[in-house]
């Protein structure tokens, strides 16, 4: 994605997103054997509720969001009673997901030295599911970018659907329908990304905080809530799903105005 906070010149990031997922997955895989306890301080800050030209809660829909991809979490059976499993060659997988690896290894190399660190079947799904979010990036930020229209983006969300459906397009979908379907991803961080996709044809510069806060959650935010899951949550710890979504959420959020103001300073 391309757009910037209205001090800014162009943000790299497509960087800035690798360094993102760099984080949340060296930081979930070293807490994923540890009892997660997120206790509230007496003086814990409390981030603001924004207005409607911002992003509410409400509008992210982290409870439901939450709820749903709770429902696989470590690979549970009980995501196969709620979506059916895509009928898929075991062969063509492997190909699909290698074909993600190469592309994680290719332009994410930390984040990728930090996906070793989780289990084989988790290692596949974060591939997977980077390798779509690279993909949608590069529509308005890759080599083609000038010639992306809104109908190019409205067939990329009809892929997406089709994914979550179970009628991958290609061999990189593939993977992700297949991810899908074990982990019980959600479809929505997944539609705000490519929302994230729109803004960035449509304007470059965010007039206040509200604007950018909102562009944040697009870029980095809707990469902490896919991650959840397949990061896994231990079973034994005393957080709520909430809590922990929540602590992702604004954990994406946080990193990306973290890069952008680097961006301000080198740029």
């Amino acid at each position: 994605m391309c757009s910037t906070f209205s001090l800014a010149a162009k943000p790299s990031i497509g960087e800035s997103r690798g360094k993102i997922w760099s984080l949340q997955v060296i930081n979930s895989a070293a807490r994923s054997e540890l009892n997660i306890n997120i206790p509230r301080e007496k003086n814990s800050i409390i981030l603001p509720r924004l207005s409607t030209q911002g992003m509410l809660q409400s509008d992210v829909h982290i409870c439901e969001i939450a709820e749903r991809q709770s429902l696989a979490n470590n690979l549970s059976d009980k995501g196969d009673a709620f979506r059916s499993k895509p009928q898929l060659d075991a062969m063509f997988l492997d190909e699909a997901y290698e074909r993600c690896r190469k592309i994680c290894a290719e332009y994410a190399k930390t984040y990728y030295l930090g996906t070793l660190l989780l289990t084989k079947e988790r290692q596949k799904a974060i591939w997977a599911v980077y390798a779509w979010c690279k993909r949608t990036d590069e529509l308005v930020d890759g080599p083609n970018a000038f010639c992306v229209s809104p109908a190019a983006l409205d067939r990329w969300e009809e892929r997406l659907q089709d994914i979550f459906n179970g009628h991958p397009n290609d061999i990189l979908d593939a993977a992700l329908t297949d991810t899908v379907s074990k982990f019980n991803l959600h479809i929505k961080p997944f539609r705000d990304m490519i929302k994230g996709m729109r803004m960035d044809t449509e304007k470059c510069r965010y007039a206040n905080f509200q604007e950018l806060y909102l562009y944040c959650y697009y870029a980095g935010g809707t990469v902490g809530l896919m991650s959840v899951p397949v990061m896994g949550m231990d079973p034994d710890s005393s957080a709520s799903a909430q809590s922990i979504y929540n602590a992702a959420l604004y954990l994406g959020i946080g990193n990306q105005l973290t890069n952008i103001l680097r961006d301000v300073g080198e740029e």
